[in-house]
C-alpha cells in the first residue's frame, strides 16, 4: 500500500514538472496568505457525492428526511426522484426542492443542512506521498496546513516534511509553494503554517536515508 502511494506521488511530480516552484519571501508570503484569506472569506460549501443531507420541511414532518447524495450527484426524497444536488450550495438545493414541492404542499419552506461532509472533487485537498495516511480531505472554511496534517495523522516515519510542496491553481496557472511541515509539526514553528484552499494538492516526498 505504501509503495502504491509513493508511486502516485512520483507520477504527480512528473505531471507537474512544468509548474513554477515558489518559496515566497516574507512580504510575498504575507500577500499570499492575505489572498488566501480573502478567498476563504468568499468560500461557500458546495454539495458533492457522498455527502449526507438533512432535509427539513417546515410543518411537514413526514417529508423531513436524512439522505445521501448518490455517486451520480443526485438525491431522491419522498416526493422527488433524481434531483441534481451535487454542485449546489445547501441554500440553492433548498430553493430547488421548494419549487418541486409546490405541486404537493402549500407554501413549502425547506432547510438543507449537510450532516456528513465529503465535498465535490474541486473542493477537496489531496495529500499524497509521505503522509502517515495519504488521503483526500474535504475542505473546511479557514483551513490550514496544520488542519490538513491532523486529518492525515501527521508525517510518516520517512517523510521529508520540509521538502513538501503545495500545488495550487491560480488564475489558470498551476503553481508550487515550498512548505515546511517538519518545522511546523516537529518544532512547533507556527510561522510555517499557512492557509490552504479548495483544490490544493499537498505532496510530501519520502527520504530513505
Amino acid at each position: 500500500m505504501k509503495n502504491r502511494f509513493v508511486l502516485i506521488a512520483v507520477m504527480v511530480f512528473t505531471a507537474l514538472a512544468g509548474c513554477t516552484t515558489t518559496a515566497p519571501q516574507r512580504g510575498e508570503q504575507a500577500g499570499t496568505r492575505a489572498a488566501a484569506a480573502s478567498d476563504s472569506d468568499a468560500y461557500q460549501y458546495v454539495i458533492g457525492p457522498g455527502d449526507t443531507l438533512d432535509i427539513f420541511v417546515w410543518g411537514y414532518k413526514d417529508l423531513s428526511v436524512s439522505i445521501p447524495v448518490r455517486p451520480d450527484g443526485k438525491i431522491t426524497t419522498r416526493l422527488i426522484e433524481d434531483m441534481p444536488a451535487s454542485g449546489k450550495t445547501p441554500t440553492q438545493l433548498a430553493r430547488d426542492i421548494e419549487v418541486q414541492y409546490k405541486s404537493f404542499v402549500k407554501n413549502p419552506t425547506v432547510t438543507v443542512t449537510v450532516d456528513e461532509f465529503v465535498g465535490s472533487p474541486s473542493q477537496q485537498i489531496k495529500v499524497v506521498g509521505g503522509g502517515a495516511e495519504p488521503k483526500t480531505v474535504p475542505y473546511r472554511n479557514s483551513m490550514t496546513l496544520l488542519d490538513v496534517m491532523i486529518e492525515v495523522g501527521g508525517l510518516g516515519k520517512f517523510s521529508s516534511g520540509n521538502k513538501a510542496v503545495l500545488v495550487r491553481q491560480t488564475n489558470g496557472q498551476r503553481k508550487q509553494y515550498k512548505v515546511r511541515l517538519h518545522d511546523l509539526l516537529k518544532k512547533g514553528d507556527i510561522g510555517a503554517n499557512r492557509a490552504v484552499l479548495p483544490g490544493d494538492i499537498l505532496i510530501i516526498p519520502e527520504s530513505w536515508f
